[in-house]
């Protein structure tokens, strides 16, 4: 029985993959970029798509993301320059239901940055991004498979590839607009700092009704990545991205992610710290509310040298029937002693029809090490909003207050005080627009 079940799995498995890639045929590129996709779509047919079924995906469906067909999804009217980062001096990046919209962008040129579309990027016979783009999405795929990774990939069509020189202070921001309500974008960026350099870059926007990002990070040593996104305006996208970072000795990158709204967000972020004393902190707030809320984020850090430091920190507030996901992992080499690793996960259940699953993981090989991890799940504290009360606060006033404070260790994670004091008004502007 077990082995016809097993059978059956795999059929539904193929079948599903086959479907998926039926009407889609790889881009358009140069020798070694096209190299790279056929070697991506061999290993997503190998493998296949995902199914509830799988381990990974036991918390979250991914069946909207594997049907052939894009779900519709309306319009949220996301306007530029209404949106977060609008205000700070950046270098703008437009992209149109996953098209560069090269009148909305600023000219792709800024001191200490090269950066070009990979559509151009990919059809050079030799380019630098040929020893990232694709490399680091396949090592990110042990132990634990990504196929949504691999098919993007193979299937992306533009993004950026971005190489930092030095430090520098302005950032680049990647702005993702979307005008059909049923259109599907593959986004791929491939970002390089150079020992000793730094860049900043924000996201922001739904992008299209099925939205995919895959960013892949180098950090060489002694550079730094700051990383800050933002998913809200468009209750009813369907969207998967993913983070690949690799981090050389004393490097260190930082990503933050504010998501506010979407009928289904999946993040994963893999990072490896292949050099001593690296540093990596991924951290994450969330506010859902109702049933068409189901956010996930998913991580997985390994820790391949010593005396690096990562930190996990994600918190989740949760309303009406929203779903807030974590599966985080630190894996431990035997190499990696002196490691520093810390992983929280919180929601706060507004109401009891909500729900928190939370798959927090240690693997350590290394005997001299200092490692946490933690998930909580639980209502506002009675005694604080009483207390908040008493002082003449109004109750949708003190509950704000609460949920501001319960979010503030993950909205600590963003470097730039500019940029969180921005991220903080925004929300406690959405938590305001949606108070009883």
């Amino acid at each position: 029985m077990a082995g016809s079940r097993k059978e059956a799995i795999a059929a539904r498995r193929r079948e599903a993959t086959q479907a998926r890639l039926a009407d889609l045929g790889l881009p358009a590129s140069g020798a070694w970029a096209r190299a790279v996709r056929e070697d991506a779509l061999a290993r997503l047919t190998a493998a296949g798509l995902p199914l509830r079924q799988d381990e990974y995906w036991k918390f979250t469906n991914p069946a909207d993301l594997v049907a052939p067909a894009v779900p519709a999804a309306a319009l949220g009217g996301d306007d530029a320059r209404g949106m977060l980062f609008a205000g700070f001096d950046a270098l703008r990046i437009v992209f149109v239901d996953g098209v560069f919209d090269a009148e909305a962008s600023d000219a792709l040129a800024q001191e200490g940055l090269e950066i070009e579309r990979l559509a151009v990027a990919g059809a050079r016979d030799i380019h630098w991004a040929k020893e990232i783009y694709g490399k680091l999405e396949t090592r990110g795929q042990t132990p634990v498979a990504r196929p949504f990774a691999a098919l993007n990939t193979a299937l992306a069509s533009d993004g950026v590839v971005i190489r930092a020189t030095r430090p520098v202070s302005r950032p680049v921001s990647l702005t993702y607009l979307r005008r059909d309500p049923q259109a599907e974008a593959f986004l791929h960026h491939v970002i390089r700092i150079e020992a000793g350099a730094s860049l900043t870059l924000l996201e922001n926007g739904a992008g299209a009704a099925r939205f995919s990002v895959v960013t892949e990070v180098d950090v060489a040593a002694d550079g730094a990545f700051h990383h800050i996104r933002a998913q809200g305006r468009d209750h009813e996208r369907r969207g998967v991205t993913h983070m690949f970072a690799r981090l050389a000795e004393r490097s260190v990158a930082k990503t933050f992610t504010l998501a506010t709204n979407g009928r289904l967000t999946r993040n994963e972020v893999v990072a490896e710290l292949t050099g001593r004393e690296g540093v990596v902190h991924i951290a994450g707030a969330a506010v859902g509310d109702g049933t068409d809320f189901h956010q996930d984020d998913t991580v997985f850090v390994t820790h391949a040298a010593e005396r690096c430091e990562s930190r996990q920190v994600f918190k989740k507030v949760l309303r009406r029937g929203a779903v807030g996901v974590f599966q985080g992992k630190i894996l431990v080499h035997p190499q990696a002693q002196l490691t520093d690793g810390y992983q929280i996960s919180q929601a706060l259940m507004l109401d009891e029809t909500c729900q928190f699953l939370a798959k927090p993981e240690l693997e350590i090989y290394a005997d001299d090490v200092k490692c946490s991890h933690g998930s909580t799940s639980g209502a506002i504290d009675p005694v604080a909003l009483h207390y908040l009360r008493s002082r003449g606060l109004r109750r949708g006033e003190a509950e704000r207050l609460l949920v501001l404070a319960f979010l503030a260790e993950a909205l600590d994670e963003i470097e730039d005080a500019n940029l969180a004091e921005d991220v903080r008004d925004r929300l406690g502007a959405w938590l305001e627009r949606h108070g009883d």
